[in-house]
């Protein structure tokens, strides 16, 4: 845990956040500032700075079966994204590993 992380804060539950879906290792929770009518942030509980940093890979197939789970009501009926941002250029805001769920509208190709 790094002591200065908002995501390592939320998920020892010392900062406190909407989770909508919780693992033994990974957790989901609202967007603060969503982009679509459905966007959850699915987290690792421990730190790792990005995809590009990640040695267990078996952490990306926890986030996403909590995913494929979260997806599966009428909010995500016609479709869905999920979005990893690695580094500055990437559109990476903060440096822990976050994928974003995200769904309820049409998406166009390509993003941003």
């Amino acid at each position: 845990m790094h002591d200065d992380c908002i995501f390592c804060l939320i998920a020892t539950g010392q900062i406190p956040a909407d989770v909508v879906g919780e693992e033994e290792r990974v957790m989901a929770i609202r967007d603060l500032n969503p982009v679509a009518p459905q966007h959850i942030l699915l987290i690792p509980k421990s730190h790792v700075a990005s995809l590009a940093d990640l040695d267990d890979l078996t952490v990306v197939a926890d986030l996403a079966s909590l995913a494929r789970q979260l997806a599966t009501g009428p909010d995500f009926e016609g479709g869905w994204r999920l979005v990893s941002n690695v580094g500055p250029d990437g559109g990476q805001t903060v440096p822990h590993l976050h994928l974003h769920l995200l769904g309820g509208r049409r998406f166009s190709w390509p993003p941003g």
